[in-house]
């Protein structure tokens, strides 16, 4: 079996105290359609990539916002576009193979692209985080200060999880939800590939020669363990 259903449709939203009792509006930036649910309130943006920047951006327009992360930002110059970032993981990948070394410009996959939306919100001055808060009450945040902060909505622009739920009959879900595997294969059930999960994939899998090449491996590694099973099969007759 290999389960290939990757990491984008689960989304994760991070616990914090008091939660639960948040009577505002909480959205993860999976479900977010557009600014106008948000207009004239107070709204704190979770999340440092892509989507955070990009959500803050739009919905700044029509709302007061916080953006929290946990890290300060890191953004791309002005003339790079997320096209450039997939070509060099490519270019980095085919080296690799090739066996050489090449010099590239810093920037990875989860540093922002500008585009023209978040430029024009850097012109704005809202390009501006904070770190992260620390717990809820029923309509505010609080900061580690102990200071309060009275808001709306929170939108969470937090990434996804592995999406496992499908394989949780089969006894290979371990307590912290994760699957315990070696270079992508169950330890627990051998006869089972994980293809696309989180740190399970490989440079550039993102894109067409990355995910070519686990492909390539995955169905390698199947042909060889087939092959295993029918000598062992024969071996016992």
């Amino acid at each position: 079996m290999v389960s290939a259903t990757g990491t984008w449709s689960q989304p994760f939203i991070p616990d914090y105290p008091g939660q639960e009792n948040f009577q505002g509006t909480q959205l993860h930036s999976a479900h977010y359609m557009n600014a106008d649910p948000f207009k004239g309130k107070k709204v704190i943006v979770v999340g440092g990539g892509n989507s955070g920047a990009q959500i803050l951006a739009e919905v700044s327009q029509v709302a007061e916002t916080i953006w929290v992360t946990k890290t300060p930002p890191q953004f791309l110059s002005d003339d790079v576009d997320g096209r450039v970032l997939f070509l060099r993981a490519t270019e980095r990948l085919k080296a690799q193979q090739e066996g050489k070394v090449i010099d590239q410009p810093v920037g990875g996959l989860g540093d922002i692209v500008m585009i023209d939306s978040v430029k024009e919100a850097r012109q704005r001055g809202v390009l501006h985080s904070r770190p992260p808060f620390k717990s809820f009450t029923t309509d505010s945040i609080i900061w580690p200060d102990g200071s309060k902060e009275q808001v709306d909505a929170v939108i969470w622009c937090t990434g996804f999880k592995a999406s496992l739920d499908h394989l949780r009959t089969l006894g290979v879900i371990e307590p912290d939800n994760l699957i315990e595997v070696k270079d992508g294969r169950s330890v627990k059930m051998p006869n089972l590939w994980l293809v696309g999960y989180g740190e399970w994939t490989g440079m550039a899998s993102a894109t067409i020669i990355g995910v070519s090449r686990t492909a390539r491996t995955t169905v390698e590694e199947i042909v060889a363990y087939l092959h295993e099973i029918d000598t062992k099969n024969y071996l016992e007759k």
